[in-house]
């Protein structure tokens, strides 16, 4: 097995009830205590007033610190809110079709995020308090957003299906168009609902050409998209960074074609609803197909309940001893390692750039053939890795039919995934309510 990259509890209305019915035992003398309030009902869950607060308190400081000018409070409230009402429920969705998380790779993705910001814990929980949140709720984040990634993981990613035929179609227009293009753009998306009237899609369309309207007048295309874009990124200023031309729907591609840097296409319509597309640079894509393989084996220690990080580490340790004292790895590898490649002694074949998690590749490069690494941590445990041999290698026609693959996943699954949410969205029941 290749380790491939991968790239709240909500107040009741009867808690509610309670707290309303106690305020009305107080004396009239009792100084009046402003209550919490719902400002939104998803199925049987509600959002509070304080959780948009809060959620605005943490947006306000991302987009002070990228420089983007904010838009109105309310405006950006409201965009909040609808973000925090599919959120809510694309997680109602995925705790009812049984997706569960594991404590431990909660644990483990704080871990990370301490270590990439060369942090203990200790340190990581002082610099959240600092900027007024905590590690409960970084811990709350980091579970919701797991629970949406393995939900969409089977119900979307999953389900793409890529032929032969699909492969070889994309692979002859990439050969009629010669080099491809990478675009660095940005992105506001206005939905449609689904089965929407003409009165509704009408009322979407002007709402879109109103922001191609302001963005004609000079108007921050980060700024709109913090304030008006349905689409995802739309806090970051609607930015997808640089995205071949391949592995983007031919829609926006076709779009950003003919223009040029700090140009917008004309309004996009597809079944999602409508797009605004910003282009911020383009380039040639000039794909190396020489590449440097490493032939590796390993031996895997997973970490659970009963194998602690301190246990998993050790136990590497001492079979890396007993490496060195000449027991051959493979024979290791076949009685210890957790990995499917324990029956082949560990071996995960000819590997190129890319195919492993970060942390495995980057000790694995370090490593000269016949070596051995200490023990390296990565999301699926504790490995010990042997470097067998290396060979420079044209991979062109296996590479190139890997990348259309990619490209063709890439592109479907995009698609797939607004579909997906959007038929969540709309199948839940949502009642908004006053926000004051």
């Amino acid at each position: 097995m290749k380790f491939f990259k991968h790239p709240e509890w909500r107040r009741p209305h009867w808690v509610l009830a309670l707290l309303i019915a106690a305020s009305t035992l107080l004396p009239a003398h009792a100084a009046v205590q402003p209550l919490d309030h719902i400002v939104a009902v998803v199925n049987d869950e509600v959002i509070t007033r304080q959780e948009l607060v809060k959620r605005y308190d943490e947006v306000v400081r991302n987009l002070s610190r990228q420089n983007t000018p904010l838009p109105s409070r309310e405006i950006l409230e409201k965009q909040l809110l609808e973000r925090m009402v599919t959120e809510l429920a694309l997680q109602q969705h995925a705790r009812s079709t049984g997706v569960r998380v594991d404590p431990t790779q909660v644990e483990r993705a704080l871990q990370r995020i301490a270590a990439q910001n060369k942090l203990d814990m200790a340190g990581l929980q002082a610099a959240l308090e600092k900027d007024g949140q905590s590690l409960d709720h970084m811990r709350s984040t980091i579970r919701n957003e797991i629970l949406i990634a393995r939900a969409r993981e089977r119900d979307v990613d999953n389900r793409i299906a890529v032929s032969d035929a699909e492969i070889e179609g994309y692979l002859q227009t990439q050969a009629q168009q010669g080099v491809e293009t990478e675009y660095n753009f940005a992105h506001i998306l206005v939905t449609v609902p689904e089965n929407a009237s003409p009165e509704q899609i009408q009322a979407r369309r002007d709402r879109a050409e109103d922001i191609l309207a302001q963005l004609a007048r000079g108007a921050d295309f980060a700024q709109l998209s913090a304030s008006h874009s349905d689409a995802p990124n739309a806090l970051q200023g609607g930015a997808f960074g640089w995205r071949a031309s391949g592995k983007m729907p031919a829609l926006f591609a076709d779009a950003l074609k003919p223009l040029q840097p700090d140009q917008v296409a004309p309004l996009l319509k597809s079944s999602n609803g409508f797009h605004i597309l910003k282009l911020n640079d383009k380039r040639g894509l000039d794909v190396a197909l020489n590449v440097t393989q490493t032939h590796a084996r390993h031996i895997l220690i997973k970490t659970n309940e009963l194998t602690s990080e301190s246990d998993a580490r050790n136990r590497l340790l001492q079979l890396k001893e007993r490496v060195d004292n000449g027991v051959k790895f493979d024979e290791l590898a076949r009685l210890h390692s957790e990995d499917a490649s324990a029956s082949k002694g560990g071996d995960l074949g000819w590997l190129n750039p890319g195919d492993t998690v970060p942390d495995f590749e980057k000790a694995m490069d370090a490593l000269q053939p016949g070596g051995v690494s200490a023990p390296i941590q990565s999301p699926f445990g504790w490995h010990l890795i042997q470097v067998l041999e290396r060979r420079e290698q044209d991979v062109t026609q296996e590479r190139q039919k890997l990348l259309a693959r990619q490209a063709i996943r890439e592109r479907k699954g995009e698609e797939a995934f607004q579909d997906w949410v959007r038929q969540i969205r709309d199948s839940a029941y949502v009642e908004l309510r006053p926000l004051d």
